[in-house]
């Protein structure tokens, strides 16, 4: 039996238009039923099923349809950046200054820290980044700088905010902003626990304490008696640095995390350079002030400007894996926006005269071009941002399949079909799917928001042979006892394991 993690040799599918042959009996007559139960009169699907060893589309309904696609369509967005720059791609961000320094140490200029897209910044990936320029900066002789501490992000000339988020993301964990310099992927941890008694605030505190920083804090929580229960409610207008904290804590609560996004994240990752140099002795006598777009570049003179060092991402292998297996956002939309600037330096958009078009527009310029090239029409895929958030992105099961079917043999697309998540394994699958017989079944994308449900991916039937799928389920709105819409696709997804 072959699976996934053996692919290997030509696609055969190449050879072969897929033919809408009749599906196996069981396969048909098991997906139909399913699928045309009463609770789904009001939803909409699109579903494609292909084999590719052979070629054959085995199951399709609505194929074609566009549906909201959720997180599954960084499926496009995994495959374009690798595509740009290859799985061994590392993201540098830069420590420049703009003059050297005086004998006696001291530099008499700015210090910029440039960052070009890195999401891994203050995350286990690399932990001490901050260290280390200041380290490199010690011994490059520096002491003190006369001069501002620049945070600078304009290497995205783009909003933070990807094309159709909602407002209520914005707030969240999920829905952190996009930064050509982030750090911590853009997240504080704010734990709260019950004060020391009744009537008292509430103890509320930042992990790591410094990201406290990013934020003005009202706190209004007050502690209460039980059996009242807690009631927390966190609210951040977007753009705004103060956080509203209000309502009751019990007594009797545990402390309880909650995940906020950051309002300037390139600040914060200025803010954690400057505590790094002061950790080595090396005093900022300026201010520390961050610029993304529209604001100008903090290096007018580029050409001139002294290098202190640079920290690297881990390849771009290892960051995809992140993105699908936890379905990070923050990292597919800088992903996304890392090409949209690498095609506005391939078309000379930094010409005075060019009209400005924003990083997000040059990268779906390129994600275009390179949909075409697999021979994905325009009107099968809209798309409007890298992480899926947007509900005005639109895609076809059968996209999705041709998607995967390019991708399914290549050995240079190896680091695609390796992120995938693996069910019953590993990331946004681990729980799902566990009771198929035997490891290696499904590997695949998953995809969810209020009234979506998605899949796309990778199954070996029962029989060994390779299958391409995708599922899209809209407008579904479930009864309150009904099992979840994830589950609703597993069982298709099941179908096609043990089916064929």
């Amino acid at each position: 039996m072959r699976t996934l993690t053996l692919l290997g040799g030509l696609l055969a599918a190449v050879a072969f238009a897929a033919q809408a042959e009749p599906a196996p009996a069981s396969l048909q007559q098991r997906i139909d039923a399913h699928v045309a139960a009463p609770r789904f009169a009001a939803a909409s699907w699109s579903i494609q099923v292909v084999s590719i060893d052979s070629g054959r589309t085995l199951y399709e309904r609505d194929a074609n349809r566009l549906l909201v696609p959720a997180s599954t369509a960084k499926l496009y967005t995994g495959a374009l950046a690798l595509e740009t720059f290859g799985a061994d791609y590392r993201v540098s961000t830069r420590l420049l200054a703009t003059a050297r320094p005086a004998r006696d140490g001291t530099l008499h200029g700015d210090l910029i820290l440039q960052g070009r897209g890195d999401p891994t910044l203050g995350t286990e990936a690399s932990p001490d980044w901050a260290g280390r320029l200041a380290d490199g900066l010690r011994k490059a002789g520096v002491r003190r700088i006369d001069g501002d501490l620049v945070a600078d992000a304009t290497y995205f000339s783009a909003p933070s905010y990807g094309g159709g988020w909602e407002a209520a993301d914005l707030q969240s964990w999920f829905g952190v902003p996009a930064s050509a310099l982030s750090v911590g992927e853009n997240l504080a941890r704010l734990y709260v626990k019950p004060g020391g008694r009744v009537g008292a605030p509430a103890l509320l505190r930042f992990e790591p304490d410094w990201m406290g920083q990013a934020f003005e804090l009202d706190n209004e929580l007050r502690t209460v008696a039980p059996p009242q229960r807690s009631d927390v409610s966190l609210v951040r207008r977007p753009g705004e640095r103060r956080l509203s904290a209000f309502g009751p804590v019990s007594a009797r609560a545990a402390e309880t995390d909650y995940r906020l996004s950051l309002p300037d994240p390139p600040l914060m990752a200025g803010y954690a350079l400057q505590r790094a140099l002061g950790d080595y002795g090396i005093e900022v006598g300026g201010k520390l002030r961050s610029v993304s777009w529209p604001q100008r570049d903090a290096l007018r003179d580029a050409d001139k400007a002294w290098t202190v060092g640079d920290v690297v991402s881990p390849p771009l292998g290892e960051v995809l894996r992140r993105g699908f297996k936890l379905s990070q956002n923050l990292y597919m939309q800088n992903l996304l926006l890392m090409v949209g600037a690498a095609e506005a330096e391939r078309s000379g958009a930094n010409a005075a005269d060019a009209p400005f078009r924003s990083t997000g527009q040059f990268a779906m310029t390129a994600m275009r071009r390179y949909l075409d090239r697999l021979g994905i029409a325009p009107e099968a895929v809209s798309l409007d941002d890298g992480a899926g958030l947007s509900r005005r992105n639109l895609s076809s099961a059968a996209a999705f399949v041709k998607l995967l079917r390019a991708h399914a043999d290549d050995p240079a697309k190896r680091a695609f079909r390796g992120a995938l998540p693996e069910a019953g394994v590993d990331g946004t699958l681990s729980g799902r799917l566990r009771d198929l017989p035997g490891r290696g079944k499904v590997f695949a994308k998953t995809g969810a928001m209020a009234q979506v449900a998605s899949l796309a991916g990778y199954a070996v039937s029962a029989k060994g042979e390779r299958i391409a799928f995708a599922v899209i389920l809209n407008n579904y709105l479930r009864d309150a006892d009904a099992v979840r819409a994830s589950a609703e696709l597993d069982e298709v997804a099941r179908i096609v394991v043990e089916a064929l």
